[in-house]
């Protein structure tokens, strides 16, 4: 979980942790009787000491949004539900009992057969029900909190967008964009994007690279409106964009009135740790499309992954791809809005950060 401790200014850093976490609380992103990071674990992504969490977290369980369970963790005790009105997605998990081909390195077999077991008893015969063109409202909503902790990235569930990869989203775009679009590509880039691409009719300039991310003058010379990056350990050079060629991409994107494609495969498990702003949180400009999946952390045979629109573009999608069906199954849907609310989505990200060590 992102939390930037303001060094200066007099506030201590426990009181800047217990604000920030309050603040996810009331607004949803950490829901009724989802565990909050481990002590260690905030401490170490604050670059804080763990009597400084301890002291946030004792402060959360004194003004009851929290409790503290031994040998377990901290735990939200507040809910919305006393004091808002209920949702629609609210209504459909209200009448369901809730308890809270390769694997990732940091899975084991038995919690994700245990979790697919619990849904199909807890669903029932929800998980044969087509799913919503957009993807179901339970994961919508799911992915919409955990980006809110852990990416600061605070949308609507409009605007997230389920597919079966990325590979599909990608064809979701050029198609929703125009297929008639020239878009820029980071040379080297990974294959298939510019083949997909391609197969939908658009064109593709593709944009040399230095230890930085794209170079500038390449930026300036292309006369595309599109531009798609891997901001992120791009594959297959590895390439990790600096945070001033990130600025530079938004600044292109800004003064051509063109549309970023942010391709945000493997960042959760990038800069020691911590995963990196995204270009999606870092503008106001409404010209940034995000993309990730759950291919690399969780399993590459689960075909499931989702975009965020900006809200300037959610006519747009209506108006030009919205009566595509879903292509993710309901069973998985479910299963992975279960996976992200228990918290094991997290957990899973930070084990393979804790086996990577020095690596990340």
């Amino acid at each position: 979980m992102q939390i930037n401790i303001k060094r200066s200014g007099g506030e201590p850093a426990y009181i800047q942790i217990y604000n920030e976490i309050r603040k996810k609380i009331i607004t949803g992103a950490f829901i009724h009787a989802s565990k909050l990071p481990s002590k260690r674990e905030l401490a170490r992504d604050c670059l804080v000491s763990v009597i400084t969490v301890e002291h946030a977290y004792r402060l959360l369980c004194d003004e009851g949004y929290c409790e503290m369970r031994p040998r377990s963790g901290c735990y939200v005790k507040y809910c919305s539900d006393d004091f808002f009105t209920v949702s629609a997605s609210d209504n459909e998990k209200s009448k369901i009992c809730f308890p809270t081909a390769e694997l990732n390195d940091a899975i084991s077999f038995s919690p994700v057969a245990s979790m697919l077991r619990k849904v199909i008893l807890d669903y029932g015969e929800m998980i044969l029900m087509k799913s919503p063109n957009n993807g179901c409202q339970l994961l919508r909503d799911a992915i919409c909190r955990y980006l809110a902790r852990c990416r600061n990235i605070t949308v609507s569930p409009e605007q997230i967008i389920i597919g079966s990869g990325a590979e599909y989203l990608y064809g979701i775009c050029i198609q929703m964009l125009g297929r008639d679009k020239t878009i820029a590509l980071e040379s080297p880039s990974y294959d298939k994007i510019c083949s997909v691409y391609n197969a939908n009719g658009a064109e593709c300039d593709l944009l040399e690279m230095d230890n930085e991310g794209i170079r500038i003058d390449e930026l300036n010379r292309t006369k595309a409106k599109i531009l798609h990056v891997t901001p992120f350990n791009s594959f297959p050079s590895h390439i990790t964009a600096s945070a001033n060629r990130r600025k530079a991409y938004l600044d292109w994107a800004y003064k051509k009135n063109a549309v970023i494609i942010e391709d945000d495969y493997d960042s959760e498990f990038e800069l020691n740790g911590k995963a990196p702003q995204t270009l999606f949180s870092q503008t106001n400009k409404d010209n940034v499309i995000y993309l990730n999946t759950f291919s690399k952390t969780i399993a590459p045979s689960l075909r499931a992954g989702y975009m965020v629109l900006p809200e300037k573009l959610l006519s747009l999608y209506e108006k030009t791809v919205s009566f595509y069906s879903c292509t993710v199954p309901m069973l998985e849907q479910y299963f992975l809005a279960e996976w992200i609310d228990s918290g094991e989505f997290e957990r899973t990200i930070n084990r393979a950060r804790n086996t990577s060590g020095s690596n990340i």
